[in-house]
């Protein structure tokens, strides 16, 4: 198939962007929440946005792998720091692929570069007159023998007098304050009362005029695009901290930033025995992870589309053009609106261009809890084969630009995706595609003028983009949807079912059918930031692009159509209610020994082996059987084709009707013993066999097996 051309209406009318954005850095204490996935894929559909309209984006991360909390969780596991946060960093992988989010480069802040960036940092602070040190009383813990951390020391605020709050940070009225303040104060580690102990810190002059006058500047910014750098009501909170009473309390606080052996962290230079706090040097990661994507030579690909010349990281970040862009978490804005933003300032750095906050993820309207089992492990949703694109649709059709928590609710979630992704979506392409193959052999062709149909997606996309690059995620979708349902409507009104039994109507029929799959094409391409994989398998398996779609295709009216492969399924509420469900407890060792161990079965020679042909299939359709209760219909798609060339459906029946529900199953890939000779049953010609595991222990169950993503029907199993 060729690629359709470009209409010149349809470029995006924008200057070339060079983009270094991130999000905030995990805490490599623990696995990702559903909080983690919402905040990377906030930005990881902002960023394929970006690169759509082609512009040079860096997208990095890191591992935050510093602090006493680290030192402390890695003591107990009887390993050293480093090893530790290497465990812990070892499964981000899953997560990131799993739910599709494509960072350039992914680091570590005990990595070389922000130790170098870090004391670089520090000394041109230290320069800059903004660093002195001091002697403090600081809470120590005479049980464990050390100066505790501020998260380690809880107690009643003194500003709200709320319990169990922790030695920085009120969790109920957002202040902020010194471990120091707390009322009633008591070690996390040992229980104790701690003591308070003489120790020289380091602290940055936060309170000093010309950071005071900087950051009020700052604040109230905009970008190079003429957006403000922070959302109305982070402003809003940001100048409740400038704020001073009458009795001359509030304003910009000096920041402790050193902390005392024992710490597991970065070293002061020339201050032996101390270490930044973490909170210094995890935002500098940002950096770091970049110069370490540049280093790496990963950036190649982006140097050689922007200017065709290799550039280091220190040409890159001191580029004026350059816009550096955060999505955090509203509950560390104090950091990243302070701290960090004159930490790059005076010390002669490029400072944000666009700080984005979020709010939190609850789960049927409370918050998350391991303790009480509500959360969402995204882990588990992939393990339940759950679909990402429906996870990143939901999250995206929820999230706009405000700092709103968002809540994810099952039934809404079922509800949201059947409808929107499978009834209004993919439920154009799956109608209208049947016609044009059957009858036109995949020729797309329109009646009349089709310029009001290019004018409508040149709108649609120039509202949709509007919306997305402002984060306006959940406006977008509705819009997106809106129009589906027109398309829906439209189609619905001409009736090419009836049309398809008059043959002078055929020039209808073909035109009505095209104007649909137009209309897909235009909301594919809109879609392609939260959906990419369905998006790239439209494009190149429905509508025979070589590449996937870019924005400037919006408008473009597609030329020719594939038969249609199916694209999504439906989500199943089971499965849904198995996510919600707390984990189970684990099992009693004495009652995991007394199951019998499973025999080991008989051996066969690898000729006999060979004689079984195994290959990938992908479930057109499943449908009950009527008269019986365990056998399931499945129509099979092996990427055969009959004489005509056609693609050529298997049916199978298979004894799985007491453990899936039909409609699950449809879209699934699975393996099939396809040289089993066909079996005439009661019901109909079985023309293979699924391959499904089966216990006879008390897990019991029926699971059908599933090849990795990535296989494709027709593939030999060996």
């Amino acid at each position: 198939m060729t690629s359709p051309t470009h209409s010149p209406a349809s470029q995006p009318a924008q200057s070339k962007r060079r983009l270094f954005v991130t999000t905030a850095l995990p805490y490599a204490n623990g696995a990702f929440h559903i909080g983690h996935m919402m905040e990377y894929i906030q930005a990881d559909i902002w960023v394929r946005l970006q690169r759509m309209l082609g512009h040079e984006v860096h997208f990095v991360c890191a591992d935050d792998a510093h602090g006493a909390p680290i030192m402390i969780a890695a003591e107990k596991a009887g390993q050293t720091p480093q090893e530790f946060v290497a465990a812990i960093a070892a499964g981000r992988r899953a997560y990131l692929d799993g739910f599709l989010i494509r960072f350039d480069n992914w680091h570590s802040t005990d990595a070389p570069e922000n130790h170098q960036l870090a004391q670089d940092i520090y000394r041109a602070l230290r320069k800059a007159g903004l660093i002195y040190a001091r002697t403090i009383e600081q809470f120590y813990d005479p049980v464990k023998g050390m100066f505790l951390p501020d998260r380690y020391i809880k107690g009643h605020c003194p500003k709200c007098d709320a319990a169990d709050q922790y030695g920085d940070s009120c969790e109920v009225c957002g202040a902020v304050y010194g471990p120091t303040e707390l009322r009633q104060p008591y070690s996390v580690l040992s229980g104790a009362t701690p003591e308070l102990r003489s120790s020289e810190h380091h602290f940055f002059q936060l309170s000093s005029p010309r950071c005071a006058e900087f950051l009020r500047g700052w604040t109230q910014g905009s970008t190079g695009h003429g957006a403000p750098r922070l959302q109305p009501e982070v402003l809003n909170k940001v100048r409740e901290w400038f704020a001073v009473d009458a009795n001359g309390h509030g304003g910009l606080a000096d920041w402790d930033i050193s902390r005392d052996a024992p710490y597991f962290g970065i070293e002061i230079p020339d201050a032996p025995g101390k270490y930044f706090y973490v909170w210094l040097d995890a935002p500098i990661g940002y950096l770091a992870s970049l110069k370490n994507h540049f280093d790496k030579g990963q950036a190649a690909a982006h140097w050689h589309e922007a200017s065709r010349t290799r550039q280091s990281y220190e040409e890159f970040i001191a580029d004026p053009a350059v816009e550096q862009v955060h999505f955090i978490g509203k509950d560390i804005v104090y950091f990243h609106t302070l701290f960090w933003p004159a930490m790059l300032e005076f010390s002669g750095r490029k400072t944000p261009s666009q700080i984005n906050v979020h709010g939190h993820v609850t789960v049927g309207g409370e918050k998350m809890s391991k303790s009480r089992g509500t959360g969402i492990s995204p882990l588990r949703y992939l393990e339940l084969k759950l679909d990402a694109e429906w996870l990143r649709y939901y999250l995206a059709a929820k999230l706009s630009a405000r700092v709103d928590d968002l809540d994810f609710g099952a039934d809404d979630f079922v509800a949201r995706v059947n409808s929107d992704l499978i009834g209004k979506y993919v439920n154009i392409a799956s109608r209208a595609s049947r016609f044009i193959t059957q009858s036109f052999d995949g020729r797309l062709r329109y009646l009349g003028a089709t310029d009001e149909l290019r004018q409508q997606a040149q709108a649609l996309a120039h509202d949709t983009l509007a919306a997305l690059d402002a984060r306006e995620y959940a406006r977008a979708l509705r819009e997106i949807m809106a129009h589906a349902d027109r398309i829906n409507t439209a189609f619905d009104a001409a009736q090419p079912w009836v049309l398809a039994k008059d043959e002078s109507q055929r020039a209808q029929l073909q035109d009505v059918c095209s104007r649909a799959l137009a209309g897909f094409w235009t909301l594919s391409v809109l879609l392609a930031p939260v959906l990419p994989a369905t998006a790239s398998r439209v494009a190149r398996e429905l509508f025979g692009l070589d590449r996937d779609f870019l924005w400037s295709d919006c408008d473009v009216l597609p030329e020719r159509v594939a038969p249609y492969r199916h694209l999504m399924q439906r989500v199943d509420p089971k499965v849904v209610e198995q996510l919600l469900q707390p984990p189970e407890p684990a099992a009693p060792a004495a009652a995991t020994a007394a199951k019998p161990a499973p025999q080991p079965p008989s051996s066969i020679g690898i000729d006999d082996f060979a004689r079984i042909e195994l290959r990938i299939a992908r479930i057109h359709d499943a449908q009950a059987v009527e008269g019986s209760r365990k056998l399931l219909r499945l129509s099979l798609d092996l990427g055969e084709r009959d004489a005509q060339g056609m693609p050529r459906l298997r049916n199978v029946f298979s004894g799985i009707a007491s453990a899936y529900d039909p409609a699950s199953l449809v879209g699934k890939l699975t393996v099939v013993v396809a040289n089993l000779a066909p079996r005439k049953m009661k019901f109909g010609l079985s023309e293979g066999m699924v391959l499904a595991a089966s216990g006879d222990d008390d897990a019991g169950g029926i699971f059908l097996l599933s090849p990795d993503s990535g296989a494709r029907p027709g593939m030999r199993v060996s």
